[in-house]
């Protein structure tokens, strides 16, 4: 039996590399140990316990990682030391291998720190706990809580989809979610707690209540009737599984927000071929037509990677014409990196690390190229925003509905309140539109 007494008054921080999801287990972790004892400071600060929950999609996040991991070590030595997440499921023995690393808990393990944590005496040797998370049908949920204004709600976890170039079915599992009723109960939590907007979550979210005999169409419908609740959106979606109905419904709704992210990975149908995609790019521009058809005002972002292997210069051309004439607002560019047990590893035709580079910076201006027409045509217009409690040098800021970053003069009085400005003008520097109160 463990003396939990040990924790109190601890001083506990947390880092997160990754995706939206991670920063929502993450928050829930730190709840967890601060309701055993702990004390929340900030990664920065000398703690008694670091925790870095980390991602493993590209090497960049693995070498972050390390990076985390030594400057906990800096800040305290005799800290006790926690590392969990997906790079932690995927390989524990090089995480081992780092000077100062106490315990390492996979991907499901990660949700029961306290119990792994002991006196909190550092280890003579890294002790590893992790499951076989492909044979899991456990789903664990989470929630984040930053400054009460959004909440990050992860609804699902793991995929079904073995995609070519990707780890996350093995640093995460199958598909697995909760019920729609326990669902719901836990944004009426968030709600409850100060949420004003949230965000759906998960790993592939259109997979929701799929072992439930359940859907992602019939829960966003039992969100919609949530009182007390302003807004909701739905992160990243796969375009096989963005359906009409969900286009439509999003489209009546007056608290799902005209905002989607979706993830498309190449404009180009043979590479779409050789990453395992389920579905080709006449699809995708079909679900951005409805969208903008129903819902002209529509933020669209779209996920994309740039340089996987069996990208001609040709393919990556044809792609890059095919993003250039699709109407979407932003896009978020990702450059391969090769992952251990992948199969697009079977490809011989390496594009190298300097083109991918290229590749990426081409899209990119792309990118900023497509977010700066979207701001503009809404330069003059009245939006609703909802504004953030941290100040910056001075100023605020916050999101309209269709997701246009809006800054405007700090006033404590407004924070975490919906607010109707007057866009005003475009900072291109900084990707954010200069407002006025109405």
């Amino acid at each position: 039996m463990i003396d939990k007494s040990v924790f109190e008054n601890k001083k506990a921080a947390f880092f997160t590399l990754g995706c939206k999801l991670n920063f929502s287990e993450t928050s829930s972790i730190a709840r967890t140990m601060r309701e055993e004892g702990f004390q929340k400071v900030s990664f920065n600060e000398k703690a008694d316990v670091y925790v870095i929950n980390t991602c493993s999609v590209t090497e960049i996040a693995d070498k972050k990682c390390k990076q985390a991991i030594k400057k906990a070590i800096r800040l305290n030595p005799e800290a006790f030391i926690v590392v969990t997440g997906c790079f932690a499921q995927l390989k524990p023995e090089s995480i081992s291998n780092i000077e100062g690393v106490d315990l390492i808990l996979g991907s499901n393990e990660k949700f029961d720190v306290t119990s792994h944590l002991g006196n909190l005496s550092k280890n003579t040797t890294t002790e590893i706990h992790r499951g076989k998370i492909l044979k899991t049908e456990d789903f664990k949920p989470s929630y984040s809580m930053g400054d009460r204004t959004r909440c990050f709600l992860k609804i699902q976890d793991g995929c079904d989809y073995f995609c070519s170039y990707c780890t996350i079915p093995l640093a995460r599992g199958r598909s697995r979610s909760n019920t729609i009723a326990k669902t719901v109960e836990l944004a009426k939590k968030a709600v409850s707690e100060g949420a004003h907007e949230i965000i759906l979550t998960g790993v592939n979210i259109g997979d929701f209540g799929k072992h439930q005999n359940e859907t992602f169409f019939e829960l966003i419908q039992q969100l919609d009737q949530i009182e007390d609740i302003h807004r909701f959106r739905i992160s990243s979606i796969e375009p096989n599984l963005l359906t009409d109905e969900i286009i439509e419904f999003v489209a009546k709704s007056k608290k799902f927000m005209p905002h989607f992210h979706i993830p498309i990975q190449s404009g180009n149908n043979q590479v779409l071929q050789l990453m395992k995609r389920r579905y080709n790019r006449e699809l995708f521009a079909d679900r951005v037509k409805t969208i903008k058809q129903l819902m002209p005002h529509a933020f669209i972002g779209v996920d994309v990677i740039v340089g996987v292997r069996g990208e001609t210069i040709d393919f990556f051309n044809d792609a890059h014409q095919f993003l250039s004439d699709l109407d979407v607002s932003q896009l978020h560019v990702f450059t391969y990196s090769e992952r251990p047990n992948t199969q697009a590893l079977k490809i011989d035709d390496v594009v190298p690390i300097p083109e991918r580079k290229r590749r990426s910076h081409v899209l990119h201006q792309l990118s900023e190229k497509k977010l700066a027409h979207f701001y503009r045509s809404f330069l003059g217009q009245q939006a609703n925003v909802l504004l953030e409690g941290a100040a910056h040098n001075d100023t605020m800021h916050g999101f309209t509905e269709n997701y246009i970053k809006v800054e405007i003069p700090y006033d404590k009085q407004m924070a975490n309140t919906i607010k109707q400005v007057q866009l005003k003008s475009l900072d291109l520097e900084r990707n954010v539109i200069l407002a006025e109160l109405i």
